[in-house]
């Protein structure tokens, strides 16, 4: 620096001169000359401290010769930021003249120097200032470079002085971390070596008898020695890692002892127990694995036992006993498909039954006993955090324990009934036919199960939906079943009643082996009312077929509805249908009446069928057989009920159309219903279909023949004799050939007031109590033959024949009837008017009055 600052004190003549050159080219911005000179541009302002000669010297200068060099077409070249020398001389020599232009270029030279020179010298003041400034500036970076190597030292001492107690405070820092690291690692150490010490305590205390050790308490301390060794890294440690390996046995013995509760206490169904075992696996931080792993070796023991039963091997084994050749396929034991070798069936079928019935007890004990576990988790909870066991192992939206093995065990079930029915058939056939036994089996596990996991406040161990998939999983053999059913009662009735024949009748054996099968069939399942439901809609299809069958083989034609003559064969053919079937209904009636009441729902359609078929094999003979006795009846009109006289009266002799009705009725009775009418000594359990149609066919005759009784006109004191004769021989004659009247209701009730009406006056009529048990129509028609011939009955004024107006009185009620019987006063009253009476027949009145009174009672409750 000093040589430096000496070099400035006493500079040299050429440093100087160098330096006033270059001092020369500053130049005052505000000259004229500075803003049209291409090299004052470039040059920096003087100061506002520079004189003000300068600064007027330089304004009142001339302008620059140098201006002419932008206008200059060579010279111009120059001011370009472009310019390349090699460019120009190329230029200049290939122009022609390159002298004249050196020429021109020396004198821009020598201009440029003559302008230069001139700048230099107008601006001597500023450039001395300027000089002298720079020296200022000299002298006062001299002065900072001492203070700033002044402070450099200072700088480097105090780093000297401070870098030592850094160091140390670092030193020292680390040296404090690694106490303090190591006073806890001491006392985590020393912790768990103490807690080592009490789990060795409390396993000591119960070495002598292990079911004392207290498996809870020694698992918490087992899961904190651990959680302290991995959370504060204990391993390494020579005293700690030797506990460890004890530490570890312990926790090992722990889990083998905490199993062995569990599954005691699940086995016995001992809440206690399995609380036990499953605190000792919640303090050992293995809750979730432990019932997970409980879960899975049930579930594997339901699926093994499912897997077993059905094993054909074991069963053949079980099946054929030492030396019976089944594992080998030698003489009574199993073939290749499943199948028994003749003499082997029979062991081998109760073999799969005795298997099927331990597998059933294996999967009830397996689902119980993992209810009895997901019920202790859902009441069980930590003493401490008081957390509830169940929320550590089911978490929202899972499925309970109960539901994961039971889906397993149907999934397997499903599988193996699926494959036994299409690998084995001998395994389909035993299940097939013994279906009930097997819906059994499972109808009784799941009672048993519901029944053992029916516990207030707990889920019971499967569900509703869970019980169907059960059911459904043999449902394989419940359609096979059910159409074994359907072919085995079809193939029956086909035998019974064989369909290219239609002359052959069944006997009454084959009718009672048809009944006892459907019977049997019944019996078989109805311990369940869901499999009796399904097979009686199968029964209501074969009632449906024989119904069928037994239609084809009527006999229909004038054949079957002749009666003059005795039975022919076709009608004995029909008789003999008609009471199978009769037999058939009631029977079949006889047994759903001890069933529930939708058995009767289930066969009443086709019962009615049964029963339809029944009626219509007779029906033709019995509408003939009352078109014949109507007939006879009929010709009561044919007979004089008005003959007067003693002879009349005193006549015992019973009228011939009576005499012909009673001679047809003994005819059918001997002919006809003798053989269709059950006989006394035969339980019926009601009526038969015959018998219904014998007692419709005598309440028939009682009506129109009293019906056709009140028609008659005139009728004397006398003919009044003989119709009640006539009256009392068909009661006699219907009620012993027929059907006893007393049982008929209202017909004979009927017949019997009509008897003595007829011998009443007519005044009394009115208040007799014998109205009440006759039809105002039977009335009504009586009081025409006590009324003059002018007023005319409904049959004389619409001039019907006698059947004619008994079809209509047989399509109309009371009250249509009336209608036609007051139509007929009306007429009367109008002739009696136009003639000038003024009275009328006392019967007028009364049958207006009856007419009246006695429709309004008849459209009542009619008495039975």
């Amino acid at each position: 620096m000093a040589s430096g600052m000496a070099v400035q004190r006493s500079p040299t003549p050429s440093s100087a001169s160098s330096t006033l050159q270059r001092l020369s080219t500053f130049k005052s911005p505000s000259t004229p000359s500075s803003s049209s000179s291409p090299l004052s541009s470039s040059l920096p302002s003087p100061p506002a401290s520079a004189p003000a000669a300068v600064t007027s010297s330089s304004s009142s200068s001339s302008p620059s010769p140098l201006d002419s060099f932008a206008t200059d077409p060579i010279l111009s070249t120059f001011l370009s930021d472009s310019f390349s020398s090699t460019s120009f001389s190329s230029s200049a020599l290939s122009s022609g003249s390159p002298a004249s232009t050196a020429e021109h270029l020396l004198h821009a030279i020598r201009l440029l120097d003559s302008q230069l020179r001139s700048e230099v010298l107008s601006r001597h003041p500023f450039l001395l200032a300027q000089l002298s400034s720079l020296h200022d500036a000299h002298h006062s970076l001299s002065a900072v470079r001492s203070s700033v190597s002044s402070l450099q030292s200072t700088v480097r001492r105090a780093r000297s002085e401070l870098s030592d107690p850094l160091v140390s405070i670092r030193s020292k820092t680390r040296q404090l971390s690694s106490l303090h690291r190591t006073s806890q690692l001491l006392q985590h150490a020393i912790r768990a070596l103490r807690l080592s010490r009490k789990l060795r305590d409390l396993v000591s205390a119960a070495d002598p008898d292990p079911d004392k050790l207290d498996l809870a308490k020694a698992a918490q301390l087992y899961s904190e020695i651990l959680t302290m060794c991995d959370e504060y890294d204990l391993r390494g440690l020579e005293p700690v890692d030797e506990e460890l390996e004890w530490v570890k046995e312990v926790g090992d013995r722990l889990r083998r002892e905490g199993m062995r509760v569990v599954e005691r206490g699940m086995e016995a169904l001992n809440q206690a127990e399995v609380g036990t075992g499953l605190q000792v696996f919640f303090n050992l931080g293995e809750l979730n694995f432990t019932v997970d792993q409980l879960v899975n070796k049930y579930k594997g023991l339901g699926v093994k036992a499912i897997a077993t039963a059905l094993d054909m091997k074991a069963i053949s084994a079980a099946g054929g006993g030492p030396g019976s050749g089944f594992g080998s396929g030698g003489p009574g034991g199993i073939r290749g498909s499943g199948t028994p070798q003749i003499g082997a069936s029979a062991r081998a079928r109760e073999a799969l039954w005795q298997r099927m019935a331990t597998c059933m007890d294996q999967l009830h004990s397996v689902v119980v006993a993992v209810w009895h576990l997901q019920r202790v988790l859902y009441k069980k909870r930590d003493p401490f955090t008081h957390i509830l066991l169940l929320d550590e192992v089911i978490k929202e939206g899972d499925p309970m324990l109960t539901d994961r093995v039971w889906e397993a065990l149907i999934k397997a079930f499903a599988s193996q009934m699926k494959s036994a029915f299409t690998a084995s058939s001998f395994v389909k056939e035993i299940f097939t036919l013994g279906y009930p036994k097997l819906f059994s089996m499972i109808e009784n596990l799941l009672e048993r199960i519901s029944h053992d996991t029916d516990v207030k406040g707990v889920l019971p161990a499967i569900t509703l939906e869970g019980k169907d998939q059960m059911v459904s999983a043999i449902e394989i053999f419940q359609t096979a079943f059910l159409s074994s059913c359907l072919s085995r009662l079809s193939d029956l009735v086909d035998t019974v009643f064989p369909m290219p024949s239609r002359g052959s009748v069944p006997s009454k054996e084959q009718i009672s082996k048809i009944i006892s099968r459907i019977q049997e069939e019944i019996e078989a399942v109805q311990l369940d009312a869901r499999l009796t439901l399904l097979v009686l809609h199968v029964i209501g299809k074969v009632l449906h077929l024989l119904a069928q069958r037994a239609e084809y083989q009527i006999s229909p034609g004038h054949e079957s509805r002749q009666i003059t003559g005795p039975a022919t064969p076709a009608q004995v053919k029909n008789f003999a249908l008609c009471q199978h079937l009769q037999e058939i209904h009631t029977r079949i009636s006889s047994i759903i009446i001890r069933l529930p009441p939708i058995a009767a729902d289930v066969l009443s359609p086709s019962l009615g069928v049964i029963y339809g078929v029944a009626r219509d094999s007779v029906i033709p003979l019995f509408k003939a057989m009352i078109d014949c006795l109507q007939s006879c009846i009929l010709q009561i009109h044919e007979q004089n009920f008005a003959v007067l006289g003693l002879d009349a009266a005193t006549d015992n002799n019973t009228s011939p159309y009576m005499d012909e009705l009673q001679k047809c009725i003994l005819h059918f009775r001997a002919e006809f219903l003798s053989r269709l009418l059950p006989s006394s000594a035969s339980p019926t359990g009601g009526e038969s279909i015959c018998t219904q149609l014998v007692r419709s066919m005598a309440s028939r005759v009682l009506t129109f023949f009293i019906r056709h009784a009140s028609l008659v006109r005139p009728l004397s004191e006398s003919g009044k004799l003989r119709m009640a004769r006539d009256m009392a021989e068909l009661e006699l004659t219907v009620g012993q050939n027929l059907f006893p009247v007393e049982q008929l209701g209202q017909p004979y009730r009927a017949l019997r007031a009509f008897r003595p009406l007829i011998f009443l006056e007519t005044s009394q009529l009115a208040d007799s109590p014998l109205l009440q048990d006759l039809p105002p129509s039977v009335i009504l028609h009586h009081l025409y033959s006590r009324g003059p011939d002018e007023l005319q009955s409904p049959l004389q004024r619409n001039k019907l024949t006698l059947h004619q107006y008994s079809l209509w009185l047989d399509s109309q009620g009371e009250d249509q009837i009336w209608k036609g019987i007051k139509a007929t006063l009306d007429d009367y009253a109008a002739k009696v008017r136009s003639r000038g009476d003024k009275e009328f027949s006392p019967v007028y009145p009364l049958m207006l009055r009856l007419g009246s009174t006695l429709t309004e009672n008849a459209l009542g409750p009619q008495k039975p």
